[in-house]
């Protein structure tokens, strides 16, 4: 009985997060979109981006596996689209779906959120710098061989680098950086626990949540082997999605071959920075800036390219609302204590 409640709540939730995605962009406007792709295509675009959500289920698993045992394979694979429902509705996707899907990892794995959220970081880090490095490598090929500008590689090389530094300077002032911390959430955590507590937490746990943070992220120096499934995961990601590009390119009336496979690989990660924006999925923005870095790598048009990024967009995100909504339904947010 459970469990079949939870099921309805879970299609409730992802049925009124699609509700208002079609409102946002027009129920003929995602007819029309799908109507322009041969049926047997679309199945294939359908195929892919299920399957990247659930290749995304390893990362998910290798990230959470130091927390008290971690989690069993299927339930990976259930945070995983969970965490694709929190990146589809929050305003600045990973950015902040990841500090609410923390809360669940702390329920399962019997840990605390400091820690939850610290390993989750480690895997959003391994996983962007992995996807950039063998975007990296794609430019390199495509820009010697193909008609994309030399910026795209100098780019995303200097992307590299830059994550690559940011990262280590993190590590390395992590005290002063914590103490800053401390400052800025001491007075925030304060107020927020005097809401329910009649001893408002003081800065003392803001320290020793700091700590947990720290010290579970340097342990990842003795788990390399799971840093690496991280990595793995994240580029099969990268790549079931070019693929479902490329497939969805086809449809729309796209003269690309096999080998424009590679272009898009290297474009993958570029529309990232649309989580800047604050609204649900970075709704258009993500659209216009995968569309405009296709043009610039490949030879398709700006309107074929745009009609493609729609298509599996529109599959993306009615995945991640709906199945991902059922997914959620069946968390864990809190723990009996």
């Amino acid at each position: 009985m459970r469990r079949t409640l939870r099921f309805l709540a879970g299609v409730l939730v992802g049925g009124s997060a699609l509700g208002g995605y079609l409102a946002f962009v027009g129920v003929d406007g995602v007819a029309a979109r799908l109507s322009v792709v041969a049926p047997g295509l679309l199945a294939a675009v359908a195929v892919l981006v299920v399957a990247e959500g659930v290749v995304d289920g390893l990362g998910f698993w290798a990230s959470v596996r130091p927390l008290g045992g971690g989690i069993s394979g299927g339930r990976s694979v259930q945070f995983a689209v969970a965490g694709d429902f929190f990146d589809a509705l929050s305003p600045a996707g990973p950015v902040s779906s990841e500090p609410i899907m923390a809360t669940f990892v702390e329920t399962a794995t019997g840990t605390t959120y400091s820690e939850a959220l610290a390993v989750r970081s480690v895997a959003k880090y391994v996983k962007s710098g992995a996807q950039l490095v063998v975007s990296t490598a794609a430019a390199l090929v495509v820009v010697l061989g193909g008609p994309a500008p030399g910026y795209v590689l100098t780019t995303l090389g200097g992307a590299v680098v830059g994550l690559a530094a940011a990262g280590a300077l993190v590590v390395r002032f992590r005290g002063p950086i914590s103490g800053g911390l401390a400052v800025v959430l001491g007075p925030v955590v304060r107020w927020v626990s005097s809401l329910y507590r009649e001893t408002p937490h003081d800065r003392s746990v803001v320290d020793r949540a700091l700590e947990r943070f720290w010290t579970r992220i340097v342990r990842f120096r003795g788990r390399p082997g799971l840093l690496a499934l991280v990595a793995v995961g994240g580029v099969a990601e990268q790549l079931l999605t070019a693929a479902a590009l490329w497939v969805a390119l086809v449809g729309v009336g796209a003269e690309v071959g096999v080998l424009a496979v590679v272009p898009l690989v290297v474009v993958v990660p570029l529309p990232q920075v649309a989580s800047v924006v604050p609204i649900p999925a970075s709704l258009g923005a993500y659209d216009v800036l995968l569309g405009g870095a296709i043009g610039l790598v490949t030879a398709v048009s700006p309107a074929t390219a745009a009609a493609g990024v729609l298509v599996v967009r529109t599959a993306t995100l009615l995945f991640s609302v709906v199945v991902g909504g059922v997914a959620v339904a069946f968390l864990r947010g809190w723990r009996l204590r």
